[in-house]
């Protein structure tokens, strides 16, 4: 059976890790198809931004009624799922990541 967890230090440690995995694919995916320079990059801070946010549950998600209101946890072990007693903040991470993958890309 899984615990759960709070862990506000450790949950930020790995919802940094998760926006920066979906910054580098979507900035990847955005490359595939031909964007570069600040278009790549406005277009990458923008559908992060837009995910981050869904995901964080700070936009309204609802279809034919019904309501979706996400809250994220993390695997941190086999038998252990780590909160951060209320919902991310993934959309908070999203301008750091941008700046230090755009940065090394400017270097």
């Amino acid at each position: 059976m899984m615990q759960l967890n709070l862990d506000p230090t450790l949950y930020d440690e790995q919802q940094f890790i998760l926006v920066r995995e979906l910054v580098q694919n979507i900035r990847v995916k955005l490359q595939e198809a031909g964007l570069s320079g600040d278009a790549l990059e406005q277009a990458t801070a923008s559908i992060a931004f837009s995910v981050a946010s869904t995901i964080d549950d700070t936009s309204a998600i609802e279809v034919d009624g019904k309501e979706v209101h996400p809250y994220l946890t993390f695997r941190t072990s086999d038998d252990e799922l780590t909160h951060c007693g209320e919902n991310g903040n993934l959309h908070e991470f999203v301008y750091d990541v941008l700046q230090s993958l755009f940065a090394t890309r400017s270097s």
